[in-house]
């Protein structure tokens, strides 16, 4: 079993104004005071520094090694060369997964391109410790796989739940929901409609609710509305929908937006929510042009967009990239079951914020590590140097949120010690000052096998293995393992991966162990669908001994 390294800090995060549906919660804390590197207070141990980019001359993959160096006025034990750190903005988008099973259900393996494994990772809730005060835990552990010399070790970060109390500051949610032709089809404007009646129905009377909808145009059907006695006014409006026409997803993001700023509420949360096959034919139809008619209003009013996707046919890449771009999420939901539980509990915690523009970056010690691979987070790329510069994008995050990074390390031969340290970095959702906290990992952490590590890693693994199986898509023949960071990330399988038989197996032994997760027996179903699409090929990475240096 991997052995947690768990460092909690306890910073002074003040959290924005959210949404928390009743039922949810969990404690807090209050702590001690010391100062950030930036200067500004802050609560819990300092953390250790993130390491920085390496000097030239320091090492290289070649000559492992390098001289510490001074930062915040304490000396690092390494300094890795540039190809020895891996930087990304953080995700906890899940739609990439929820797209992939609802896809083989119908008996059609996903495009490949669809597959984002930190998606499928960060779909299962991982029970990492959490902090006592607002910030993120940092937490690192991992085992060996199967390929010789290959460990697979997790970065999990965590933050706090919601108040033990309660209390929240009001919502003011604008839905946008798409009524274009194609939404006709069952399991979209039908299974969307249902959605707003559960959440209409969960929300409390302060919070406010504004609908708009969207065809060749769009169209305000209910201006910013508090619920109050008006609850059957609102259900009215959801009913009264149908689908038309083409699909102007442009109108209607521009119109949701006019619609939010106008009915903006101070001291409330304020969202727009938008609901669509994003399937967009009418107007502008990138993602980057459509974003460009809002961005005042995501700039000079915070309003973030989180993307609820539908549909067999769903616009995935033009989904992502607004809700990116957005500073927002993007889930999906193919049946009734499934949009209960994104918006009676995932929704909360994709509105209320505990981090804005999360960043992590890993250094990997060159004296230690020969060879790594973050797995996933393709879209989600960060330059090293702009890991502590705040004006670059990253990912927001919040309440009760867990982010799970997934490496493929390879050891030198016959050495110890220490291995990375994962360090995170975010912003106060109110104040924007900024905080980090840090983690190390040694090479003892890593001794454990993988399938017989605890839960919560295999978990991770059989999802990030099932993800890289099917971005292998339906080649008859094994890919070629990973070699080198410059490989296509679609043609590199993952060192030690198992059958997808076997994969459905550990799934459903996971499910069995615990407390029969049907989240886990779901899992095991996709694999198995997958295994009988692909011929039972899936699986078999290799990781061999004339592989390249991997750096990133």
């Amino acid at each position: 079993m991997g052995t947690w390294k768990v460092r909690q800090g306890l910073l002074a995060v003040a959290v924005a104004g959210g949404l928390l549906l009743s039922g949810c919660s969990s404690g807090g804390g209050n702590t001690d005071r010391a100062s950030d590197s930036s200067g500004k207070e802050r609560r819990g141990t300092a953390p250790l520094p993130a390491p920085g980019p390496a000097s030239p001359g320091t090492g290289d993959a070649a000559t492992p090694g390098g001289q510490g160096e001074q930062q915040d006025g304490k000396q690092r034990d390494f300094a890795p060369p540039p190809d020895y750190l891996s930087t990304f903005a953080l995700d906890v988008d899940t739609a990439s997964y929820g797209f992939a099973r609802r896809t083989l259900a119908e008996g059609r393996l996903p495009d490949p391109a669809t597959v984002r494994p930190e998606e499928f990772v960060n779909s299962f809730r991982q029970d990492y410790p959490r902090p006592e005060g607002d910030g993120f835990s940092a937490n690192v552990d991992g085992a060996r796989t199967d390929a010789d010399g290959w460990s697979l070790m997790r970065v999990g970060l965590a933050t706090r739940g919601d108040s033990s109390d309660g209390e929240r500051p009001p919502a003011a949610l604008t839905f946008v929901i798409d009524v274009s032709g194609s939404m006709a089809e069952p399991g979209r404007l039908d299974l969307v409609k249902e959605s707003l009646a559960i959440m209409t129905d969960k929300l409390r009377d302060d919070d406010s609710i504004a609908l708009v909808t969207f065809s060749d145009s769009a169209e305000k059907v209910l201006p910013m509305t508090r619920l109050g006695d008006h609850r059957g006014k609102v259900h009215s409006a959801i009913d009264a929908m149908e689908p038309t026409q083409s699909t102007n997803l442009e109108a209607g993001i521009r119109t949701g937006y006019d619609t939010a700023v106008g009915g903006r509420r101070d001291g409330a949360t304020n969202r727009v929510v938008l609901l669509s096959d994003a399937l967009a034919n009418t107007g502008e139809t990138s993602a980057d042009g459509i974003l460009e008619r809002i961005s005042d209003a995501r700039s000079e009013h915070g309003i973030t967009l989180f993307g609820v996707g539908v549909g067999s046919d769903y616009g995935d890449a033009l989904m992502e990239r607004l809700a990116d771009k957005g500073d927002g999420h993007t889930t999906y939901v193919s049946d009734s079951e499934e949009a209960r539980k994104v918006f009676c509990e995932q929704l909360p915690a994709n509105i209320e914020l505990r981090a804005r523009d999360a960043k992590a970056q890993v250094a990997f010690d060159p004296k230690t590590v020969k060879q790594f691979r973050l797995i996933g987070y393709d879209n989600r790329a960060v330059a090293d140097d702009d890991f502590r510069d705040d004006s670059v994008d990253g990912g927001e995050v919040g309440p009760g949120h867990t982010v799970t990074a997934l490496y493929a390390v390879r050891m030198r031969p016959a050495t110890s010690g220490h291995v990375a340290t994962a360090s995170v970095r975010w912003l106060d959702p109110d104040s924007r000052a900024p905080h980090e906290e840090s983690n190390q990992i040694e090479s003892g952490d890593l001794e454990g096998g993988l399938w017989n590590a605890d839960p919560g890693l295999r978990t991770t693994a059989v999802a990030a293995y099932f993800a890289d199986a099917l971005r292998q898509g339906t080649s008859a023949t094994a890919p070629e393992p990973m070699s080198t960071s410059t490989g296509s990330p679609e043609r590199q399988s993952l060192p030690g991966a198992p059958s997808l038989a076997e994969l459905a197996r550990s799934a459903d032994e996971l499910s069995s162990d615990g407390d029969d997760d049907k989240s886990l027996r779901d899992l095991a179903t996709a694999v198995r669908q997958a295994d009988r699409l692909t011929g039972g090929y899936g699986g078999g990475g290799g990781g061999g001994e004339d592989e390249g240096e991997i750096t990133g």
